[in-house]
């Protein structure tokens, strides 16, 4: 009987390792974020963006020292900004943008903008405290404390196990 058992134990323990590799090699949508001033333009966040999913980059205008937040999705494994929000009105910032502008809690929103965006990049001075937010996650600094590092962003398809990977290593 417990030779049964250890079989059985080893044919699930089979299985188990068998559907874990095909879900580790699985291509999936990734929101990468890399620092393109550097050599070899290291990698600084890597994030499953699956298709529809949003990320918001919030940072202080450098003149009107108040916050903006700008939304993009993943729309057809492809950058697209779908809003913008921010307090105040400076050089620059059209009147309205997008299907809808409104007053939100003091915040202007711009929503309905659907616009693919092919190169993202900033350039993160640390005054202006530049944030990312993967869905409804954590904010997560992108600015370094004493340089503007420029930021590129892109959808790229990865495997699942090399985004985890990455995650396990991420420490800046």
């Amino acid at each position: 009987m417990s030779r049964r058992v250890g079989r059985y134990a080893l044919l699930a323990a089979a299985i188990t390792a068998g559907g874990a590799l095909v879900w580790l090699s699985q291509a999936v949508d990734c929101l990468v974020v890399r620092q393109i001033d550097t050599p070899g333009s290291p990698v600084r966040r890597v994030a499953v963006l699956a298709p529809g999913d949003a990320f918001h980059v919030a940072w202080r205008h450098s003149v009107e020292r108040e916050a903006w937040i700008e939304t993009f999705k993943n729309i057809d494994h492809g950058l697209w900004l779908t809003q913008t929000r921010f307090k105040t009105f400076g050089a620059g910032v059209p009147a309205h943008a997008g299907r809808r502008t409104r007053l939100v809690d003091g915040w202007v929103v711009m929503s309905g903008i659907d616009r693919a965006v092919p190169d993202l990049t900033y350039q993160a001075a640390a005054a202006e405290n530049y944030r990312i937010r993967i869905g409804h996650g954590p904010w997560q600094a992108l600015s370094a404390s004493d340089a503007a590092p420029i930021l590129s962003f892109a959808i790229n398809t990865r495997r699942r196990g090399a985004v985890i990977w990455n995650g396990l290593f991420d420490h800046d």
